[in-house]
């Protein structure tokens, strides 16, 4: 997952909006979102290459992300799994800065994280940013740290304050932003990457090319009774639909799925 905004506690009837795009190679073989039968509780997608998830929500109201820090030159063959981090707190009961000062930072390749439950957003990176909560806000992860000024980050971040001053927090009008694939100007496109096509693709908010795109679109919206919506659209490597659901968590929702699309 390549870029989340954050509503945290700006909405008063939404004190949790998250909209978020993740980005991968289309031969990295990933589930929809389901429930898990190994981690009961847990709601998420799938990497099916490593076993974790980008992003997950649980029945009992935490969620968690993570990116992968963009670094040229920093590899490591051992490294763990950046994904195990999200299903690890969300399939757990520490409170969010414990958990994170029990990760070992050394473990991972470079990632930022958020995780989060009814009363408290963190945020953290091994890369520069210790673990620590978030006062309320909206706030931008893409592939470097929290609010790194990056063009399709500001314009997603905006868009999403303008809806909610707008009143239309709904799942799609999240979708719609995240579904941006206007390139940043020439000037701004990043440098790091070799392939000249992909750095222009990789400065959409929805990114299409043909080793690597945005695969899904989830959007995330807690009521202030609790009650959780959870959307999540899935790509092709055209950027075409390829599937959908949706799913509600709450006191009287239960383990619903209210729509599903292919299943994949």
């Amino acid at each position: 997952m390549c870029l989340v905004i954050i509503a945290w506690q700006v909405h008063p009837d939404f004190p949790l909006i998250i909209a978020a795009n993740r980005d991968e190679f289309h031969t990295r073989p990933a589930a929809a979102m389901h429930w898990w039968d190994d981690q009961p509780g847990v709601l998420a997608g799938r990497d099916l290459e490593a076993g974790g998830t980008w992003l997950a929500v649980s029945r009992n109201g935490r969620y968690a992300g993570v990116t992968n820090v963009r670094e040229s030159g920093r590899t490591r063959a051992d490294a763990r799994s950046r994904g195990e981090l999200v299903s690890g707190f969300v399939a757990g009961t520490l409170p969010v800065l414990d958990y994170a000062r029990a990760v070992d930072d050394d473990s991972y390749r470079g990632f930022n994280m958020f995780a989060g439950d009814d009363s408290e957003l963190l945020y953290m990176s091994n890369r520069g940013a210790p673990a620590a909560l978030l006062a309320p806000g909206i706030y931008g992860i893409s592939n470097a740290l929290l609010d790194t000024p990056w063009p399709k980050l500001l314009r997603a971040r905006e868009r999403v304050r303008n809806i909610l001053e707008s009143g239309r927090a709904e799942p799609g009008a999240l979708f719609d932003i995240l579904a941006d694939r206007t390139p940043a100007p020439e000037d701004e496109l990043p440098g790091d990457l070799a392939d000249a096509s992909l750095a222009r693709a990789a400065s959409a908010a929805f990114i299409v090319h043909p080793d690597y795109g945005t695969r899904c679109s989830t959007a995330l919206l807690r009521r202030s009774d609790g009650t959780m919506i959870v959307a999540e659209r899935r790509f092709d490597r055209a950027g075409r639909p390829a599937g959908e659901s949706s799913f509600r968590i709450g006191p009287e929702a239960g383990r619903s799925q209210a729509r599903s699309g292919d299943g994949r």
